[in-house]
């Protein structure tokens, strides 16, 4: 059984029933039945005489979409509540060929619909459009099962509450009231989510960002496609066999995946030819332009600023900034780094009653241990432990902050 090929046709399968007028949470719940219908008897090819592996593909879609719309017919039927929808079952089309309409990218947008909490649109996206199960999404997430499939719920719960109407599915249509940025903001949230469980988060973000890449033309979906390459091909060498993290300028570039970075160079490179800059785009020609060193000193730092330059003004997002901080420490020197820093501080007077900025400590201690300041760089660096957002990155900065304490007592 291809299970690959089973999820890659599922927000297409699921597409059709709600175009139907299936409810979108029944239509999903009966899709995820009959892919666990197809998983038990072993469906890999109905039609194993298809001329073509293409028929084939169609032939096990049309498979799927039969056994679905039954499973969806059988739970109308045995909900008496829903009587309405009886004259659905009147309606049931002859099996046969479905037709080549794709409605992948309506689902990418209805699942990160703006009335969901980005983690109810993370896990309806893993479901609805991944095909992932449940279970698989809830042992990625570390979570009970029965948390998921709550989450899940009220997600589903949320759409039908929010304009996913039924006049609207008779007319074919699906509620799009967010833009590509929401989407996007969604896939990279999976994509930061890493690995955990038996599912490869990170590569699954990859995959669906390119499945919608291929159903939308938009330079911001090339970007995040090139930047989520660049950076999986630097995924063996970010951590030691111990599970410590590797800084990026201490990692093995020999190990790194040539294959995935020519390919991510590639797609960003035609997204910036079309001239409509956003910031995955400047996020993955930084990556990039790491990606092509090949050696840490040899990093064009003066170019890595100037995209840095080019990302605040498109995001004016305080992390940026904090990251053109370190960009200009390497490209000017420590102190300039230390002065960018100083700058990000005033130039964000409120940002104490937010909490501190992530990661800010650790950057100013690394900063001031390039100035030759170890002192106050150790003392940085015991600070930042405490703030660590994850335990791998407490016990790194734990580690450079006894390195430094180890020289100063010498």
């Amino acid at each position: 059984m291809n299970e690959a090929l089973l999820r890659s046709l599922v927000p297409s399968v699921l597409a059709v029933l709600v175009r139907r007028g299936a409810d979108f949470a029944a239509a999903e719940d009966a899709v995820q039945e009959a892919l666990i219908e197809a998983l038990r008897i072993g469906t890999a090819d109905p039609s194993p005489g298809s001329s073509s592996s293409g028929e084939s593909v169609r032939d096990l879609k049309g498979w799927l979409v039969t056994v679905a719309w039954r499973k969806f017919l059988d739970a109308t039927r045995a909900d008496a509540a829903r009587r309405r929808r009886e004259d659905l079952v009147e309606e049931e089309p002859v099996p046969g060929s479905v037709p080549a309409v794709d409605d992948t990218l309506q689902l990418y947008f209805l699942c990160a619909h703006p009335s969901l909490t980005p983690s109810s649109a993370v896990a309806l996206t893993l479901r609805a459009v991944g095909g992932l199960t449940t279970r698989q999404i809830a042992q990625a997430y570390l979570v009970p099962e029965a948390t998921m499939a709550q989450r899940i719920s009220r997600a589903k719960r949320t759409l039908s509450d929010n304009g996913v109407s039924p006049a609207r599915r008779a007319r074919g249509r699906f509620d799009q009231p967010g833009d590509v940025a929401t989407v996007l903001r969604v896939l990279y949230l999976v994509f930061n989510e890493g690995y955990s469980g038996d599912v490869d988060l990170a590569a699954e973000a990859v995959r669906l960002t390119r499945q919608l890449a291929a159903a939308f033309d938009h330079p911001e979906v090339a970007g995040l496609l090139a930047l989520m390459l660049l950076h999986h091909a630097r995924r063996a060498t970010r951590t030691a066999p111990d599970g410590s993290l590797v800084p990026l300028a201490e990692q093995d570039r020999g190990r790194w995946d040539t294959g995935a970075i020519a390919e991510g160079v590639e797609i960003l490179q035609a997204a910036l030819a079309l001239d409509r800059l956003g910031e995955y785009q400047a996020q993955a020609a930084i990556a990039a332009l790491h990606a092509d060193a090949p050696a840490a000193e040899e990093t064009d730092w003066v170019q890595i600023v100037e995209w840095y330059d080019e990302l605040a003004r498109l995001t004016d997002n305080p992390v940026v900034r904090l990251n053109r901080a370190v960009a200009v420490g390497e490209a000017d020197g420590p102190r300039a780094g230390l002065a960018a820093l100083a700058a990000l501080d005033d130039s964000s007077p409120n940002s104490s009653s937010k909490g501190p900025l992530p990661r800010r400590t650790a950057v100013a201690a690394y900063l001031h241990e390039r100035d030759g300041d170890l002192e106050t760089a150790a003392r940085l660096y015991a600070e930042a432990a405490q703030q660590a957002p994850n335990l791998a990155e407490r016990d790194h900065l734990t580690r450079q902050a006894a390195r430094l304490n180890t020289r100063l007592s010498r």
